[in-house]
């Protein structure tokens, strides 16, 4: 299968790309490299993908490369992530998850794609909400521009559907976590708290810690997206996520047994909560298990482990 993944260079697109070539898809990256790292793909460049280096907001350069590959399946995962710099700069929040998402499906459509299967948020999309765990019915109501920008790209996937049969899938994440995630860049909390963790730094908790998310590793986030792309009847939006929430002081905790000795002693700084920021927010799942045959294996001890662990290994390799 000829499989294109948008923002293939960043944390999720990268495993999803070695999980791809693993099952011998023909691979095609495009990536700005705005947040996406090329030793994120050394491997992958070593097993014969195609990558170009393009922002998604041009969309002719977008579909000269769409019509050279002709991909079967789109994993479209190239986005502007940051909450913080969406309410800063709510337009160029827009640009990239709007206009660049429109570019992907218009190029999709015009290569013959079978099917996208387009990123969004769970963690960001439902806003406060008293419905807990939050399911896919719940109406979205979007605490900052980031969410709001992923809710209207998330209609316009159903009207390429709507208007030209385009099969677009939309997978809403809980709070992703794991290997390759840059805990100096856009990066959720646990990546934060691993990288000061190794680095003997005490973590900030914006709030009293007790705000909670659905955290999933990244692994079941790429199975997510596979099971997604192989069900032929998949449709509209599914929550991806553990199903279960966790605070910011359980991930501490539960970092705190990853990391060991190193470990000891390790307490946080505490700071005022930060703007846009719900308290809870955890998925209801029951749709994806039902429809994809999808439930996400990795419990919270297992998977900080294994993300201590790949952070320690990737600056092992620096020194």
């Amino acid at each position: 299968m000829r499989a294109l993944v948008t923002g293939g260079a960043g944390f999720i697109g990268s495993n999803l790309v070695d999980a791809l070539l693993d099952r011998g898809d023909e691979v095609t990256v495009v990536d700005d490299l705005s947040t996406g790292k090329p030793e994120n793909l050394e491997g992958a460049r070593r097993r014969g993908i195609e990558f170009h280096q393009l922002d998604i907001r041009d969309g002719e350069a977008l579909a000269g490369v769409f019509e050279a590959h002709r991909p079967d399946i789109v994993f479209h995962l190239a986005a502007q992530i940051d909450v913080r710099k969406s309410l800063e700069d709510p337009a160029f929040d827009a640009q990239v998850n709007v206009v660049g998402t429109i570019n992907v499906l218009e190029a999709s459509r015009r290569a013959g794609v079978s099917r996208v299967v387009n990123t969004s948020t769970g963690g960001a999309i439902y806003g406060e909400t008293d419905v807990m765990p939050t399911p896919e019915t719940v109406d979205p109501k979007p605490m900052a521009a980031y969410g709001q920008s992923k809710f209207c790209a998330e209609r316009y996937c159903g009207m390429y559907g709507r208007l030209y049969g385009l099969s677009a899938v939309t997978l809403r994440y809980g709070n992703v976590y794991g290997p390759r995630q840059d805990p100096h860049g856009e990066a959720g909390v646990i990546a934060i708290f691993a990288g000061r963790l190794l680095e003997g730094r005490r973590p900030t908790i914006f709030g009293d810690g007790r705000q909670t998310r659905d955290y999933t590793y990244v692994g079941d986030i790429v199975a997510a997206n596979l099971a997604t792309a192989a069900h032929p009847e998949a449709h509209g939006e599914y929550n991806i996520g553990t199903g279960m929430e966790s605070s910011v002081l359980e991930v501490l905790a539960a970092l705190r047994e990853a990391g060991g000795a190193e470990a000891a002693g390790w307490e946080p700084e505490f700071a005022p909560p930060r703007t846009g920021e719900i308290e809870r927010s955890f998925l209801d799942v029951g749709r994806a298990r039902a429809e994809l045959g999808f439930t996400a294996s990795t419990t919270l001890t297992d998977g900080m482990r294994r993300t201590v662990e790949a952070l320690r290994e990737a600056r092992s390799q620096q020194v």
